[in-house]
């Protein structure tokens, strides 16, 4: 299928090549202003991307014709990357990056820094109830990296996968959460744990989709999306235009790229979560993209000997939250209220979907850590704990378990609507 929408193309039988990504990415960029100040938005390494051959391009099509031109790491509440880790990002050293473009700058993202946000506007309570579709009545201050007062316009360069949050990533949702200060995070996180996982992952529209979206519409400066697909780390899809269409034609071929549909459930998976991810916090997607096929009763194991830590900014909150179901929080919800909605979130998330009845906690089914997180850790977070070291995807496989290697991005259903 061929999908043609604003500047761009995809197609879910074969990839782009440089020379289709370079001129898709001219055109598009012919609505920037000559003699702009430009900030280009970038993931992480905890996606995959094809960032530099984008830095390099953005840079040749750029540079030459705008007043200024940087970059800022969307990295949410990721930690900061370190001059390595910038390198890996954009494909290339510092000393040559300052040789080729002696005026680029790269910036991180400093989410939990006051003096590197401003409040852009305010989502008021009645409006909260209205996009959450009557799940949260909170007003929230809306507040962003402000670094976007030094430009004139903004260029976010991020792909679309499906997302247990907001149901797919990509588009405005490297606003927020990704350059953004910690209310819309809190909110839009515990939102999508109320909405659950199950019933929002794969979803192009959902409550905190529409939450997002209204967010940007505080945004000061003007926004120029270029939407990517990706399938097994190649660009199959590329549009740039505004934030909206862009991501609805992306969100459309990556439901056709990145789900995988089995025809049964599976009692016991084996998820095994790609190198990139560095703690649990961003390798649980091995858990959010293979729930919908696991059998009631059934059991994840998240195979991944390189973790060695829950997470590198919360693991405190986790070890001292645990992980529950989401209904364990809501019927404690006074003592649980005054903790971040987005370790609250990320707790029910990896838990699963569940109930809590005369206090007693009824996950659905068993998580499982095949880590270098400790056993003695696993247990008191609430979680199960496997050695890493007796695992052999081999029989798994020869004895009827799902293995997934490289775990993150693909979504799995099942075909009579898991």
């Amino acid at each position: 299928m061929e999908l043609v929408a604003l500047v761009g193309r995809g197609s879910s039988q074969s990839p782009l090549g440089e020379e289709v990504v370079k001129r898709i990415l001219a055109a598009g960029l012919e609505a920037v202003p000559g003699g702009s100040r430009v900030l280009v938005i970038l993931p992480d390494l905890t996606r995959t991307s094809p960032v530099p051959l984008l830095f390099r391009l953005v840079n040749q099509l750029l540079g030459p014709r705008t007043a200024a031109l940087d970059y800022l790491v969307a990295l949410g509440t990721h930690p900061p990357l370190g001059p390595e880790g910038l390198e890996r990002l954009v494909g290339i050293s510092e000393a040559e990056r300052k040789r080729r473009w002696p005026r680029v700058r790269l910036f991180n993202h400093r989410w939990d820094d006051p003096a590197a946000l401003r409040t852009i506007g305010v989502i008021g309570a009645a409006e909260a109830r209205r996009l959450t579709d009557d799940l949260l009545a909170d007003e929230v201050p809306v507040r962003l990296n402000r670094l976007i007062d030094d430009y004139d316009q903004l260029l976010i360069c991020g792909p679309v996968f499906p997302h247990e949050v907001a149901g797919f990533s990509g588009g405005a949702k490297y606003l927020f959460p990704g350059i953004a200060g910690p209310e819309i995070i809190d909110f839009t996180h515990w939102l999508g744990a109320l909405c659950t996982s199950m019933a929002t992952i794969g979803v192009a529209d959902t409550p905190v989709r529409r939450v997002i979206h209204r967010a940007a519409e505080f945004v000061p400066v003007p926004i120029l999306n270029a939407a990517m697909v990706l399938d097994r780390g190649r660009l199959h899809g590329l549009w740039v235009g505004d934030h909206l269409s862009t991501f609805g034609a992306a969100a459309e071929l990556s439901a056709e790229l990145n789900v995988v549909w089995l025809e049964r459930p599976h009692q016991r998976v084996l998820s095994m979560p790609a190198t990139r991810y560095q703690d649990l916090w961003t390798a649980a997607k091995a858990m959010y993209k293979t729930e919908p096929v696991v059998a009631d009763g059934g059991e994840i194991v998240i195979h991944a000997p390189h973790l060695a830590e829950i997470s590198y900014t919360h693991g405190a909150l986790i070890d001292q939250v645990g992980y529950h179901v989401r209904d364990y929080f809501l019927a404690q919800w006074d003592r649980f209220r005054p903790l971040p909605g987005t370790v609250l979130a990320h707790s029910t998330h990896v838990k699963g979907a569940g109930a809590y009845r005369s206090g007693r906690e009824e996950p659905r089914i068993k998580v499982t850590l095949s880590t270098a997180i400790p056993e003695e850790r696993c247990r008191r977070v609430n979680l199960g704990y496997l050695a890493p070291d007796g695992v052999d995807p081999e029989a798994w496989r020869s004895e009827g378990g799902l293995v997934v290697p490289e775990a993150g991005e693909k979504l799995f259903r099942l075909r009579n609507g898991g």
